[in-house]
Protein backbone atom coordinates (compact mmCIF):
# COMPACT_ATOMS: atom_id res chain seq x y z
CA UNK A 1 0.00 0.00 0.00
CA UNK A 2 1.08 3.70 -1.12
CA UNK A 3 2.26 5.00 2.16
CA UNK A 4 0.72 8.40 3.07
CA UNK A 5 1.43 9.46 6.37
CA UNK A 6 3.18 12.65 5.49
CA UNK A 7 -0.04 14.08 4.39
CA UNK A 8 -3.33 15.14 6.72
CA UNK A 9 -5.95 14.24 3.88
CA UNK A 10 -6.93 12.96 0.82
CA UNK A 11 -8.29 14.44 -2.22
CA UNK A 12 -10.02 12.02 -5.22
CA UNK A 13 -11.36 12.75 -8.35
CA UNK A 14 -14.52 11.22 -9.14
CA UNK A 15 -14.88 9.93 -12.80
CA UNK A 16 -12.05 8.67 -13.90
CA UNK A 17 -10.07 8.08 -10.96
CA UNK A 18 -12.44 6.62 -7.93
CA UNK A 19 -15.07 5.44 -10.98
CA UNK A 20 -14.39 4.02 -14.04
CA UNK A 21 -16.83 6.24 -15.96
CA UNK A 22 -14.61 8.15 -18.05
CA UNK A 23 -15.22 5.83 -21.35
CA UNK A 24 -19.31 6.52 -20.86
CA UNK A 25 -18.93 9.94 -20.55
CA UNK A 26 -16.90 10.08 -23.99
CA UNK A 27 -19.67 7.97 -25.48
CA UNK A 28 -21.99 11.07 -24.49
CA UNK A 29 -19.59 13.27 -25.91
CA UNK A 30 -19.71 11.68 -28.98
CA UNK A 31 -23.66 11.93 -29.40
CA UNK A 32 -23.58 15.66 -28.40
CA UNK A 33 -20.92 16.64 -30.62
CA UNK A 34 -22.77 14.59 -33.60
CA UNK A 35 -25.84 15.90 -32.31
CA UNK A 36 -24.72 19.97 -32.27
CA UNK A 37 -22.15 19.37 -35.69
CA UNK A 38 -18.55 19.74 -33.24
CA UNK A 39 -15.97 17.67 -34.68
CA UNK A 40 -15.69 14.55 -32.52
CA UNK A 41 -11.58 14.18 -30.93
CA UNK A 42 -12.15 11.48 -28.40
CA UNK A 43 -8.50 12.31 -26.71
CA UNK A 44 -9.32 16.27 -26.85
CA UNK A 45 -12.48 15.22 -24.82
CA UNK A 46 -10.41 13.05 -22.37
CA UNK A 47 -8.08 16.09 -21.84
CA UNK A 48 -11.02 18.00 -20.90
CA UNK A 49 -11.95 15.31 -18.28
CA UNK A 50 -13.15 16.86 -14.70
CA UNK A 51 -13.75 19.93 -16.72
CA UNK A 52 -17.28 21.15 -15.64
CA UNK A 53 -19.69 21.01 -18.94
CA UNK A 54 -20.83 24.22 -19.67
CA UNK A 55 -16.87 25.34 -19.46
CA UNK A 56 -16.39 22.46 -21.40
CA UNK A 57 -19.15 23.82 -23.97
CA UNK A 58 -17.37 26.87 -23.49
CA UNK A 59 -14.20 25.71 -24.56
CA UNK A 60 -15.27 23.71 -27.59
CA UNK A 61 -17.37 26.64 -29.03
CA UNK A 62 -13.99 29.03 -29.13
CA UNK A 63 -11.94 25.76 -30.61
CA UNK A 64 -14.30 24.83 -33.11
CA UNK A 65 -15.79 28.64 -33.83
CA UNK A 66 -19.16 27.47 -32.53
CA UNK A 67 -21.22 29.86 -30.59
CA UNK A 68 -24.05 26.88 -28.90
CA UNK A 69 -25.57 27.56 -25.55
CA UNK A 70 -23.85 26.04 -22.86
CA UNK A 71 -27.27 25.24 -21.01
CA UNK A 72 -28.77 23.28 -24.47
CA UNK A 73 -25.36 21.07 -24.61
CA UNK A 74 -25.14 20.94 -21.10
CA UNK A 75 -28.80 19.35 -20.93
CA UNK A 76 -28.54 17.15 -23.99
CA UNK A 77 -24.64 15.56 -23.08
CA UNK A 78 -26.58 14.58 -19.14
CA UNK A 79 -29.33 13.36 -21.21
CA UNK A 80 -27.11 11.09 -23.42
CA UNK A 81 -24.75 10.22 -20.46
CA UNK A 82 -28.21 9.12 -18.39
CA UNK A 83 -29.59 7.50 -21.56
CA UNK A 84 -26.57 5.32 -21.80
CA UNK A 85 -26.55 1.29 -20.65
CA UNK A 86 -23.61 1.74 -18.60
CA UNK A 87 -23.22 0.98 -13.98
CA UNK A 88 -20.11 2.08 -13.57
CA UNK A 89 -18.11 0.71 -11.21
CA UNK A 90 -15.18 1.31 -9.02
CA UNK A 91 -11.41 1.09 -9.72
CA UNK A 92 -9.77 -1.03 -7.66
CA UNK A 93 -6.37 1.04 -7.10
CA UNK A 94 -7.67 3.86 -5.97
CA UNK A 95 -10.89 1.72 -3.85
CA UNK A 96 -7.68 0.55 -2.07
CA UNK A 97 -6.05 3.57 -0.79
CA UNK A 98 -9.57 4.77 0.32
CA UNK A 99 -10.82 1.65 2.21
CA UNK A 100 -6.85 1.57 3.68
CA UNK A 101 -7.03 5.32 5.16
CA UNK A 102 -10.82 5.66 5.68
CA UNK A 103 -11.19 6.74 9.38
CA UNK A 104 -7.34 7.57 9.45
CA UNK A 105 -7.61 11.17 7.85
CA UNK A 106 -10.05 13.24 6.17
CA UNK A 107 -10.98 11.89 2.70
CA UNK A 108 -13.13 14.20 -0.29
CA UNK A 109 -14.46 13.44 -3.50
CA UNK A 110 -14.04 16.44 -6.21
CA UNK A 111 -15.96 16.20 -9.19
CA UNK A 112 -16.75 18.39 -12.39
CA UNK A 113 -20.05 16.56 -12.51
CA UNK A 114 -23.35 17.90 -11.11
CA UNK A 115 -24.13 17.38 -7.17
CA UNK A 116 -27.31 15.29 -7.50
CA UNK A 117 -25.07 12.89 -10.12
CA UNK A 118 -22.23 12.76 -7.63
CA UNK A 119 -23.67 11.61 -4.93
CA UNK A 120 -26.17 9.32 -6.96
CA UNK A 121 -22.62 7.31 -8.41
CA UNK A 122 -21.28 7.83 -4.45
CA UNK A 123 -24.07 6.57 -2.69
CA UNK A 124 -24.32 3.42 -5.01
CA UNK A 125 -21.24 2.05 -4.15
CA UNK A 126 -21.73 3.19 -0.54
CA UNK A 127 -18.77 5.76 -0.13
CA UNK A 128 -20.79 9.18 0.15
CA UNK A 129 -21.80 8.52 3.68
CA UNK A 130 -17.65 7.64 4.51
CA UNK A 131 -16.60 11.01 2.55
CA UNK A 132 -15.19 14.14 5.09
CA UNK A 133 -16.43 16.29 2.07
CA UNK A 134 -17.57 16.84 -1.95
CA UNK A 135 -17.26 19.20 -4.01
CA UNK A 136 -19.05 19.59 -7.35
CA UNK A 137 -19.38 21.89 -9.94
CA UNK A 138 -22.32 23.19 -8.48
CA UNK A 139 -20.08 24.45 -5.37
CA UNK A 140 -17.44 26.49 -7.42
CA UNK A 141 -17.12 28.97 -10.14
CA UNK A 142 -14.17 28.15 -12.14
CA UNK A 143 -13.51 24.44 -12.82
CA UNK A 144 -10.29 22.66 -13.76
CA UNK A 145 -7.89 23.66 -14.47
CA UNK A 146 -8.31 26.49 -12.10
CA UNK A 147 -7.35 25.04 -8.37
CA UNK A 148 -10.89 25.99 -6.91
CA UNK A 149 -12.19 22.47 -6.57
CA UNK A 150 -9.33 20.96 -4.60
CA UNK A 151 -8.70 24.27 -2.33
CA UNK A 152 -12.35 24.10 -1.53
CA UNK A 153 -11.92 20.26 -0.81
CA UNK A 154 -9.29 21.13 1.55
CA UNK A 155 -10.97 24.14 2.70
CA UNK A 156 -14.05 21.92 3.74
CA UNK A 157 -12.03 19.26 5.56
CA UNK A 158 -10.02 21.98 7.77
CA UNK A 159 -7.11 20.54 6.09
CA UNK A 160 -4.23 23.44 4.32
CA UNK A 161 -3.82 22.74 1.01
CA UNK A 162 0.11 21.88 1.43
CA UNK A 163 -0.92 18.42 3.71
CA UNK A 164 -3.24 17.13 1.02
CA UNK A 165 -2.35 14.83 -1.29
CA UNK A 166 -4.57 14.23 -4.73
CA UNK A 167 -5.84 11.27 -6.96
CA UNK A 168 -6.69 12.31 -10.64
CA UNK A 169 -6.44 10.69 -14.07
CA UNK A 170 -6.29 13.85 -16.37
CA UNK A 171 -3.21 16.52 -16.96
CA UNK A 172 -5.96 19.27 -16.49
CA UNK A 173 -6.85 17.93 -13.41
CA UNK A 174 -3.18 17.04 -12.22
CA UNK A 175 -2.18 21.52 -12.86
CA UNK A 176 -5.35 22.53 -10.94
CA UNK A 177 -4.02 20.05 -7.78
CA UNK A 178 -0.35 21.71 -8.52
CA UNK A 179 -1.45 24.62 -9.03
CA UNK A 180 -3.58 24.46 -5.63
CA UNK A 181 -0.46 23.74 -3.68
CA UNK A 182 -1.20 19.63 -3.03
CA UNK A 183 0.71 16.52 -4.16
CA UNK A 184 -0.94 14.82 -7.25
CA UNK A 185 -0.81 11.00 -8.06
CA UNK A 186 -2.25 9.66 -11.19
CA UNK A 187 -4.36 7.14 -12.30
CA UNK A 188 -3.85 5.88 -15.82
CA UNK A 189 -6.21 3.56 -17.56
CA UNK A 190 -7.73 2.42 -13.74
CA UNK A 191 -3.86 1.36 -12.52
CA UNK A 192 -2.37 3.97 -10.20
CA UNK A 193 0.92 5.32 -11.05
CA UNK A 194 3.23 5.84 -8.70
Amino acid sequence: MIDLSSYKAIIFDMDGTLVDSMGAHIDAWQLTCDAFGYPFDRDYQYSLGGVPTFETVHLMNAKYGKSHDPAEVALYKKQAFEGLDHVPRLIQDTLDVFNHYKGSMPIAVETGSDRQHAQMVLNEHGLLAQLSALVTADDVTQGKPHPETFVRAAELMGVAPQHCVVFEDTDMGRKAAVDGGMACFMVDNTRLIY
